[in-house]
């Protein structure tokens, strides 16, 4: 198959991007490299994959990245309340309008998946979300990915999918993701401040977040025009049982602070029957996510670029 991935020099981009080309898909990448691509050079090995570089507001780029493809995936966007707030209009921008550009240019037999969040949900402590929740965002994230979700629906031949929250190793780390930067910190300083450590979501492993993508697309027709939940339920933690599965891989100094608080208030279960019921399943634990990242955590550097935001 042909497939266009936006934004796939991405966090899930590049595990999603070399997993099609082993299957033998021909992959386009269309990214403006914002954070760079070093991610997607093991690739370039493949004579199957392509790299456009382009924003997706940019029709003549777009045009070009969606000709003579059959399917294309949708995960360019300015992802977390953190990003986001740095750069409202850019984050407006790229998440509904770049969203809106590509359906406008797409064609009708162009199948398209999407990225969107659990973010949507809002904060709803009290019950279990499901597909049918109302839509509740709280944060300029949630509300741009929500509104591109609605597009997405509404322009038919596609499907959305709302991850939990994203953890895990990729060629293109990214540490604003709560376990990540939790591990990372007790590796690198041995020690972690936790507030609100009885705040609850639930995680899913970037690569099983590609694995859904390859999932839709093998099984188009009996998922197609519609909307999951994409995660799993053994998965649902609060902030202290991820500080406390680090400690299992990690000795550091862990301490939970009475004051402090997370601008974007997720505290929610959520369930992922609907897509378990396709033939969907998650496949990498919390405690195998958490000794990959204590590994890959001696091997890099990084500042938060959003440590005072």
């Amino acid at each position: 198959m042909r497939i266009l991935v936006t934004g796939g020099a991405g966090y899930v981009g590049s595990t999603l991007v070399p997993m099609l080309l082993e299957q033998g898909h021909r992959v386009r990448v269309l990214d403006s490299l914002k954070f760079g691509g070093h991610g997607l050079l093991p690739c370039c090995q493949n004579r199957f994959f392509e790299l456009i570089k382009g924003d997706v507001c940019d029709e003549k780029a777009v045009g070009k990245a969606l000709d003579g493809v059959e399917a294309v995936i949708h995960l360019a966007a300015i992802v977390g309340y953190p990003a986001c707030k740095k750069e409202p209009h850019v984050a407006h921008a790229t998440n509904v309008e770049g969203t809106r550009t590509l359906l406008r240019m797409r064609k009708p037999d162009q199948r398209i998946c999407y990225a969107s969040t659990g973010s949507i949900y809002g904060s709803v402590p009290d019950y279990i979300c499901n597909e049918n929740t109302p839509r509740a965002p709280i944060t300029l994230y949630g509300e741009t990915k929500g509104e591109a979700e609605e597009m997405i629906l509404n322009a038919g031949n596609s499907v959305a999918y709302r991850f939990a929250t994203a953890f895990g190793v990729s060629n293109r780390m990214r540490l604003d993701l709560m376990p990540n930067d939790f591990t990372y910190q007790a590796v690198k300083n041995r020690n972690l401040i936790v507030y609100e450590g009885g705040f609850k979501r639930t995680f899913v492993h970037v690569r099983d977040m590609a694995r859904s993508f390859i999932f839709a697309l093998e099984r188009w027709d009996t998922i197609k025009d519609d909307v999951y939940n994409v995660g799993h339920e053994s998965m649902n933690f609060t902030k202290e049982d991820v500080a406390r599965k680090i400690l299992e891989h990690v000795d550091y100094y862990l301490h939970f602070a009475e004051v402090g608080s997370d601008a974007d208030q997720r505290n929610y279960e959520v369930s992922y029957e609907k897509i378990r019921a396709k033939g969907f399943e998650t496949t990498i634990d919390l405690d195998r996510g958490v000794a990959e990242l204590v590994r890959a955590a001696q091997l890099i550097e990084f500042q938060n670029p959003f440590a005072n935001v």
